[in-house]
């Protein structure tokens, strides 16, 4: 576990270090760092584990995102669960039943918190907020 984090460290810090030489933050590459480890640590990922399951993870959410382009909502709902279901046997064999429907509800709760960040920003910018004040860091244990 221990080694995890010691990796999740480096590779924020290396996404860090190419912001600041950016001069841009890399917002979304900063979500999916926290993404990374907020799951590696709540669905408790061993290093092993990890290495087999991110690769699949990815496949995964690159199949989640091209396939609800251009569809209602109805459709988008169904076709995520469909996706969800085909990767559903494959977390299973390496993370076991348990942890992959810890996995579903985490990734759910990650998302909706990420939103309500987001709408908190959007509402604090809309009443008032400073232009150029300083952004509280993105607190997920709310």
């Amino acid at each position: 576990m221990k080694q995890i984090l010691l990796y999740m460290a480096i590779f924020i810090g290396s996404i860090s270090v190419a912001s600041a030489q950016n001069d841009q933050p890399k917002q979304g590459q900063r979500v999916e760092a926290l993404y990374i480890a907020y799951i590696t640590k709540e669905i408790n990922l061993t290093e092993d584990e990890a290495q087999r399951f991110w690769p699949i993870h990815a496949q995964f959410d690159a199949e989640i995102k091209t396939a609800n382009l251009n569809q209602n909502e109805l459709e988008r709902q169904q076709t995520t669960l469909n996706i969800r279901k085909k990767y559903q046997d494959r977390f299973v064999k390496i993370i076991g039943v348990d942890r992959t429907n810890t996995f579903f509800k985490t990734d759910a709760a990650f998302r909706d918190k990420m939103i309500d960040v987001l709408r908190k920003r959007r509402q604090q910018n809309k009443n008032g907020g400073r232009i150029g004040a300083v952004r509280q860091p993105m607190n997920l244990d709310n």
